[in-house]
């Protein structure tokens, strides 16, 4: 006979915050030695992906989900370091172009290590196939949040549609 056990969601949110929690903790002290934390650095390997054609806060938006206010924040403070430059698109003034500074290609070994070590710490002793079934688990769950929030975008949208539509009528 196979015991049926009852996980405690609330648990398991609350130790999903708490890793999350712990893995900035651990980022902030090893990047801090370079005057970054653990989001600006993740922020500024992403550019460095992109350090031919840059890349824009939209696009970094979408790839952390952190708010643009935020991102621009974070933007800003790499900026100050000299590890980024920000120009204009060709095409579109209001388009802007993020590029990875030289400063920021000789900072990349270190990063690349301080988020290996982070890693190494968080998945030690976890097996390919651990690591495999953790990502299929996460990816469920950020697949079920990311439904809920274009259901709520979509709903605020028709709000609004439905608020300028009765605005409208009024007039």
């Amino acid at each position: 006979m196979v015991e049926t056990v009852k996980t405690d969601q609330n648990m398991l949110m609350l130790e999903s915050r708490r890793i999350g929690v712990l893995l900035e903790f651990l980022g902030d002290r090893l990047t801090a030695a370079r005057g970054l934390s653990a989001t600006q650095a993740q922020m500024l390997l992403y550019i460095l992906r992109y350090v031919k054609q840059g890349t824009s806060l939209t696009e970094i938006h979408r790839e952390f989900g952190y708010s643009l206010a935020a991102l621009s924040n974070i933007l800003k403070r790499l900026r100050n370091h000299g590890y980024v430059r920000v120009e204009s698109c060709l095409e579109d003034n209001r388009c802007k172009k993020i590029y990875a500074t030289q400063e920021a290609v000789d900072l990349e070994p270190f990063l690349k290590d301080s988020v290996q070590k982070v890693y190494g710490q968080a998945y030690q002793g976890f097996s390919d196939w651990e690591l495999a079934e953790l990502d299929r688990l996460q990816k469920k769950v950020l697949g079920n949040l990311s439904a809920e929030k274009e259901r709520h975008k979509a709903t605020e949208r028709s709000g609004a549609y439905e608020k300028s539509s009765a605005t409208i009528e009024a007039v």
